[in-house]
């Protein structure tokens, strides 16, 4: 059975995700590249069966990975991997490997874990990684937290009814300051 993994950068020691046009998210943007940083995340994002996207996201990813320069270490990952972009509202798409998916994204991610083994990778705009979340369907996250205190802004989580144990699967400090954590949602 495929375990789903939440990847979430710009994210502050507070719990807040980077939005675009916020002090936080031009803070990451300065943030200088490390190496061992994009390797940690091309590991990982190279690992996945499938990637998992809300609307806004991959309209950005779309709109980048596709004509992205030589050197993102990310875009051959990205550009060759299969897709599937949840939306009520998005007709169609051009990214190769990438398809629309509507309903239920439980049951959609029920059938989609059962498909095989291996990676999920779901990247977070806050709507979906939010309701991933929410609907306790994250089986790791896996956060690259920047140093800062945000102070305000859009928390990934949101209360729940009940505690949800995790396990510290690893940490890992980086060069430019980010630090890469893996949790693993422990059930019952």
């Amino acid at each position: 059975m495929r375990t789903i993994a939440l990847h979430v950068f710009d994210y502050s020691l507070d719990g807040i995700i980077g939005a675009e046009g916020t002090e936080f998210y031009d803070f990451c943007r300065a943030i200088p590249d490390d190496a061992a940083s994009e390797q940690w995340l091309c590991d990982y994002l190279g690992r996945a069966e499938v990637h998992i996207v809300g609307r806004v996201t991959f309209e950005g990813m779309a709109g980048y990975f596709p004509t992205a320069p030589d050197d993102d270490p990310f875009a051959p990952i990205m550009n060759k991997g299969r897709k599937l972009v949840f939306s009520s509202t998005l007709t169609s798409t051009d990214w190769p490997n990438a398809e629309i998916v509507r309903g239920d994204l439980a049951g959609h991610l029920d059938a989609l874990r059962r498909e095989g083994t291996g990676e999920i990778v779901a990247h977070g705009g806050i709507s979906f990684a939010r309701s991933l979340a929410q609907l306790d369907l994250v089986d790791e996250y896996r956060l690259l937290t920047a140093p800062v205190l945000a102070g305000s802004g859009s928390a990934l989580f949101q209360p729940t009814a009940a505690p949800r144990p995790l396990e510290l699967v690893s940490a890992t400090a980086f060069g430019n300051g980010l630090v890469g954590t893996v949790y693993r949602r422990h059930r019952a």
